[in-house]
C-alpha cells in the first residue's frame, strides 16, 4: 500500500494530466482574449487622453480668431467706463471748431462724482432709460474759451449696443435729458438744471452721449424766450461726440494686457 502522502502526489499529478475544462470562459472569452481587450481599453484610454492633452495645448497657444479678437474687444469698450480714468474719459481740455474754422479749445471745469441714472438724467427719462438697463451716467462740465459758454456732457451706459439704440430713440437730443453738474469756484457754477438751453444726443456702441449748455451767467432759458442764440451752442455736439468716439471706438485687441480678455 502506497503512503498517504504519496497517495496524494499521485492524485495532483492525475489531475494536471486532464484537459482544462471550458468553465474558464467568460461571455465566451478564454483569459488570454480577456487581457488582450484589457490592452486594447488601456491603448485607447491613452490615445484619447494624449490627443485631449495636445488638443487643449493648442487651443491655448493658438492664436485668436477674428470673431474671438471681435468679442474681445466689444468686452474691452463695454468696460472702459469703469475701467478707464475719470480724466481719460473727460480731459482737461477738448479741442472744437467754432463757425469762423478755427481751432480752439474748451477747458474741463470738473467731474461729477455722482453717477446714478437718477443724478444724471431728467427725472422725465429715468423711468425709460432704466427700464433699458442704464447702469449709470457719467459726466463732466467744460467752458469755452471766451468763458461764456458753458456744456455739460454725459455718457450714459447701457449693457449692449441694441439697449442703446433704444434709448437713443428715447431721446431726441432735447436740452433738459441730461441734468447740468455745476461747479462752485469755477465759471460754472451758475451753471444749473434752469439755465439749460441746447441739448444733442449721440449713440456709441453701448453709450448714449448727452449734452446740454447754457450760459456762463446761468441765466434761465425761459427768461430768454425767442431771443436765444443757439449758434453760440453749436461746439457742444463736438465735445460729446469726441468722449463718445475715445469711449466707443474698438482698439485692436492686446491679450498679453489685463484689461483684455480674449
Amino acid at each position: 500500500m502506497p503512503r498517504p502522502a504519496a497517495k496524494f502526489r499521485l492524485i495532483l499529478a492525475f489531475v494536471a494530466l486532464q484537459p482544462f475544462p471550458n468553465r474558464s470562459t467568460v461571455f465566451g472569452l478564454r483569459l488570454r482574449q480577456w487581457l488582450v481587450v484589457a490592452v486594447a481599453v488601456a491603448v485607447a484610454y491613452s490615445l484619447t487622453a494624449a490627443i485631449a492633452v495636445v488638443g487643449t495645448w493648442m487651443t491655448l497657444t493658438r492664436d485668436p480668431t477674428p470673431a474671438e479678437l471681435r468679442r474681445a474687444a466689444d468686452v474691452e469698450v463695454a468696460r472702459r467706463w469703469q475701467a478707464w480714468p475719470s480724466g481719460r474719459i473727460f480731459p482737461e481740455r477738448l479741442a472744437y471748431a467754432p463757425p469762423d474754422g478755427r481751432q480752439e479749445q474748451a477747458r474741463r471745469a470738473g467731474i461729477a462724482t455722482d453717477t446714478a441714472c437718477e443724478a444724471g438724467l431728467d427725472p422725465d427719462l429715468v423711468g425709460k432709460l432704466r427700464a433699458l438697463g442704464c447702469r449709470g451716467v457719467l459726466r463732466a462740465t467744460y467752458v469755452d474759451r471766451l468763458q461764456g459758454v458753458v456744456v455739460t456732457v454725459g455718457v450714459v451706459v447701457f449693457p449692449d449696443p441694441t439697449a442703446a439704440a433704444r434709448a437713443r430713440r428715447e431721446v431726441p437730443g432735447s436740452a433738459t435729458a441730461l441734468r447740468a453738474a455745476p461747479f462752485p469756484g469755477t465759471v460754472a457754477a451758475r451753471f444749473e438744471d434752469p439755465a439749460r438751453q441746447y441739448g444733442t444726443a449721440e449713440r456709441g456702441g453701448p453709450y448714449l452721449a448727452l449734452s446740454t449748455a447754457g450760459q456762463a451767467d446761468g441765466r434761465p432759458a425761459e427768461a430768454l424766450g425767442d431771443r436765444r442764440r443757439t449758434e453760440i451752442f453749436e461746439f457742444a455736439p463736438q465735445l460729446a461726440h469726441t468722449v463718445l468716439r475715445a469711449l466707443s471706438t474698438p482698439a485692436l485687441p492686446d491679450c498679453d494686457r489685463p484689461e483684455w480678455r480674449c
